[in-house]
């Protein structure tokens, strides 16, 4: 089993409770340009996995992100794809060490394995902690690790998304905390299956100037986040962050991944998750 852990607030999908909630019946159906999903923490606390996959397929999500194979089969009777697999890395513990290589690769290995087996599309990897690591070694680190996975992922149709996360509020010592870092490590991997999860929540904290970035450096992402800031609550109108125009800049591109809502409900999850779909429909 691979570990499930990534961030404190995304509980595990086994044995949480049957509660059950309706999805609110869609006004009209989604253009659906942009292919968008959620985590589970978007819909709140105390729903059964039978449960979330039938609210997101009724909403017009197209998958769910860092779900295990547990949740595969429920998610298949729903037409939805687990859109990031988790990769066996914790946050702090990623691939940024070399002493670490050997207990992570086999993890990673049967990551890609079940993605491809799922045609699930991303693998998340994390580069972890600093921990008085200087950048340029971590970075050879990381290029080095995902330098032996990537022959692999080619071949399975799988994409190794490494994500980026901001130090200053959420993940003090976080590694990968620009995209400048990322795309460096891309660069030396060179894969058309090794790129970025850029989140734009994190991104905005650690750089701004969001729609330049990702202009600049698409060719290197694979895959988004959402989540309004402050507060990685629902990207609405309270929050500094303005999603449309981010979005009309992301179709014009002609990206072809997906985007993905994570944030905190503080409202009725429901509502808000078809909102924030609404809000990114462009």
């Amino acid at each position: 089993m691979l570990g499930m852990t990534r961030r404190d607030f995304v509980p595990t999908l086994a044995g949480l409770g049957a509660l059950s909630a309706a999805a609110p019946a869609p006004a009209a159906p989604l253009k659906g340009r942009i292919k968008q999903g959620a985590t589970r923490g978007c819909f709140g606390k105390g729903m059964s996995l039978e449960d979330m996959c039938k609210n997101a397929a009724q909403l017009g999500l197209k998958g769910i992100d860092l779900v295990g194979p547990e949740a595969f089969p429920t998610l298949k009777k729903y037409g939805l794809l687990p859109t990031m697999v988790p990769g066996g890395m914790s946050l702090a513990g990623g691939c940024n060490r070399k002493e670490d290589h050997a207990q992570l690769l086999p993890k990673m290995s049967e990551a890609i394995n079940l993605a491809a087996q799922a045609g699930a599309p991303n693998v998340i990897a994390l580069s972890g902690n600093r921990r008085g690591m200087s950048d340029q070694e971590g970075a050879d680190n990381v290029a080095a690790f995902l330098n032996q996975v990537k022959k692999q992922a080619e071949d399975k149709g799988v994409t190794i998304c490494l994500e980026l996360l901001n130090s200053k509020v959420n993940h003090p010592d976080y590694m990968c905390d620009h995209t400048s870092w990322g795309v460096e490590v891309c660069k030396r991997v060179s894969s058309p299956r090794v790129k970025l999860l850029y989140d734009i929540y994190h991104m905005q904290i650690m750089e701004g100037d969001i729609i330049r970035t990702i202009r600049a450096s698409i060719q290197w992402i694979g895959h988004f986040h959402t989540a309004g800031n402050p507060g990685r609550h629902e990207p609405d109108e309270t929050q500094e962050l303005n999603y449309r125009p981010i979005m009309q800049a992301i179709l014009d591109l002609n990206y072809t991944g997906y985007v993905v809502h994570e944030y905190s409900p503080v409202r009725d999850a429901l509502p808000s998750l078809e909102q924030a779909l609404r809000l990114c429909d462009v």
